[in-house]
C-alpha cells in the first residue's frame, strides 16, 4: 500500500461522486445488510484493507467496494448495500474527518454513543456505590464526598446527549419518538423505584443502604450490556480512541456558526431550556408542597402516583407521534402538537394546583402535569435529532445544559417567590410562564428540517 493510501487511504480509492454518496451511507437509520460489507467498510476506511485478496472478486475489495457505490448510485438508494453502523461509524469519522467538515465527529458520535453510556455509567455507579465510605475518610470527608457527587453528575451529563447521537444515528425518523419516549419512561421507572424502595431502605437500615442500592444496580446494568450487547473488542477501540485524546478533534468542528444562524435551532434550545426549567421547579417544590399543605398525608402516595402516570403517558406520546408521522402528517406538525401537550396543557395542570385545598385533586393535577411532560419526549427531543442527526449529541448537549443551569435558577425563584408571597400560587405560575414562552417559541420558529449539511449536500 503507498503511502498517500496509508495516510488518506479513501481520496487514494474514491472519486469525488463517490465520497458524496459515501457520506449519504451514514445517514441516520441505515444499517449494514451483510457483515462482509461491514468488516469491508471498516477495514477500507482505516486503511487495512488490502489491495488483493484471493477470496474477493476480480480486482480485489477496493475495487468490489467501488462498483458497489456506483451500483448503489443508480438504483437510487433505495436500499443501500453499505451502511454503516458503531464500528463503520467510527471508521467512517476518523477517516472522512477532514473531508467532511460539515459532520459533526465529536464526543459521541466519535466513538459510539452506546460505548459512551456503558463507560460513563460504570463511573457514576462505582462512585455512587462508594458515597458512604468517603464519609469515614477523617475530617475531610465533606469534600471528598462533595467532590464525587460534582464528578457524578459530570459523568451522568453526557448520558442524554450521547443517546441522542446514538439515536440519530440508529434510529428512522419515523420510529424515534417510541423509543426515545421508551428510554424516558425507564428514568421514570426508576425514579419510581428508587422512591418507593427507597423511603423503605432509608427507615430500615439507613440512608447508606439508598447509594448501596442505586450504585449496585447501576453496575449489575453494565455487566448485563457488557457481557451480552457489546463486544469487548468494541469497547477496547472506545477506551484506545478515548486514551488517545481524540487525535482527529483538531481537524474536524462543529459547525456552530451555521447552526446558530438558524431560528429553529435557537427554538429547540430555548423549549428544551423551558421544559428543563419547569420540570426540575416541580419536580423539586412538589414534596415540599404537600408536606406543608397536606400535613397528614401519606408520603409515598405524591411521591409514586405521578411516576406511575409517567410511565404509560411517556410509552402513549411516542406511540401516537410516530403513528402520526406514519398515516402522513408532517413531522413538524407532530413535534408541535406535542410541545403543545408537554409543555401547554401540563402548565394548565400546574396552575390549577395552586387553586385547590383537596389533597386528591393535587395528587390528580400533579400526576397530570408530570406525566403530560414525558410528550415532550416526542417532541423538542426528537427535533434536535431531526435538525441535526450527524451532530444531535452536540447540540442536545448545549440545550441541555441551558436547560439545567435554567432549572438551578428556575428553583432557586421559586423558593424566592414562596419566601415573599407566602403562597404556592406564584411558583406555579412560574411554571406556566417558563413552559408558555417555550412553547410559543417552538410554535412560531420550530422546524424539522436538517440544518447540518452544507449547501453542496443538500443538493444530493
Amino acid at each position: 500500500m503507498d503511502g498517500d493510501a496509508a495516510a488518506g487511504h479513501v481520496p487514494a480509492v474514491l472519486c469525488p461522486c463517490q465520497h458524496a454518496h459515501l457520506h449519504r451511507l451514514h445517514e441516520p437509520g441505515l444499517r449494514l445488510e451483510q457483515e462482509r460489507s461491514r468488516h469491508c467498510a471498516q477495514q477500507l476506511l482505516l486503511g487495512l484493507l488490502p489491495d488483493s485478496d484471493p477470496g474477493w472478486p476480480p480486482g480485489g475489495p477496493r475495487l468490489w467496494l467501488s462498483a458497489t457505490l456506483e451500483n448503489s448510485s443508480e438504483k437510487g438508494w433505495p436500499e443501500p448495500h453499505l451502511a454503516v453502523s458503531v464500528a463503520g461509524s467510527l471508521a467512517l469519522q476518523l477517516s472522512l474527518a477532514p473531508q467532511l467538515p460539515h459532520h459533526c465527529p465529536l464526543g459521541p458520535s466519535r466513538i459510539g454513543g452506546e460505548k459512551v453510556i456503558l463507560l460513563s455509567a460504570s463511573a457514576w455507579g462505582f462512585l455512587t456505590a462508594a458515597t458512604p465510605l468517603l464519609a469515614h475518610l477523617g475530617s475531610a470527608h465533606l469534600v471528598f464526598m462533595t467532590f464525587s457527587r460534582i464528578l457524578t453528575g459530570l459523568l451522568q451529563g453526557v448520558y442524554f446527549p450521547a443517546l441522542t447521537s446514538l439515536l440519530s444515528q440508529k434510529v428512522r425518523e419515523s420510529e424515534r419518538a417510541f423509543i426515545y419516549s421508551t428510554v424516558g419512561a425507564g428514568s421514570q421507572f426508576g425514579m419510581l423505584v428508587t422512591g418507593a424502595v427507597g423511603s423503605l431502605l432509608l427507615d430500615w437500615c439507613g440512608w447508606q443502604s439508598v447509594f448501596y442500592l442505586s450504585g449496585g444496580l447501576t453496575l449489575l446494568w453494565v455487566c448485563y450490556v457488557y457481557r451480552y450487547l457489546l463486544s469487548k473488542q468494541d469497547l477496547i477501540l472506545a477506551l484506545g480512541v478515548l486514551a488517545q485524546g481524540l487525535p482527529m478533534a483538531r481537524h474536524t468542528r462543529v459547525p456552530w456558526r451555521q447552526l446558530f444562524r438558524k431560528p429553529s435551532v435557537w427554538a429547540a434550545i430555548f423549549s428544551q431550556l423551558s421544559a428543563a426549567c419547569s420540570f426540575f421547579i416541580l419536580l423539586s417544590w412538589l414534596p415540599t408542597f404537600f408536606k406543608e399543605t397536606f400535613p397528614s398525608s401519606q408520603g409515598w402516595v405524591f411521591n409514586m402516583v405521578p411516576w406511575l402516570v409517567a410511565i404509560p403517558a411517556s410509552l402513549f406520546s411516542g406511540f401516537l407521534s410516530d403513528h402520526l408521522i406514519s398515516q402522513g402528517y408532517r413531522t413538524i406538525t407532530v413535534r408541535k402538537f406535542m410541545q403543545v401537550m408537554g409543555l401547554g396543557l401540563s402548565s394548565v395542570f400546574a396552575l390549577c394546583l395552586g387553586h385547590t385545598s383537596s389533597f386528591c385533586k393535587s395528587v390528580f393535577f400533579a400526576s397530570a402535569s408530570i406525566g403530560l411532560q414525558t410528550f415532550n419526549h416526542s417532541g423538542i427531543s426528537v427535533n434536535i435529532q431531526d435538525l441535526a442527526p450527524s451532530c444531535a449529541g452536540v447540540l442536545f448537549g448545549v440545550a441541555n445544559t441551558a436547560g439545567a443551569l435554567a432549572g438551578v435558577v428556575g428553583v432557586g425563584l421559586g423558593g424566592y417567590l414562596i419566601e415573599t408571597t407566602g403562597s404556592w400560587t406564584s411558583v406555579f405560575n412560574l411554571v406556566a410562564a417558563v413552559s408558555s414562552l417555550g412553547l410559543c417559541t417552538f410554535l412560531m420558529f420550530g422546524k424539522a428540517q436538517r440544518v447540518d449539511l452544507s449547501p453542496r449536500q443538500e443538493d444530493l
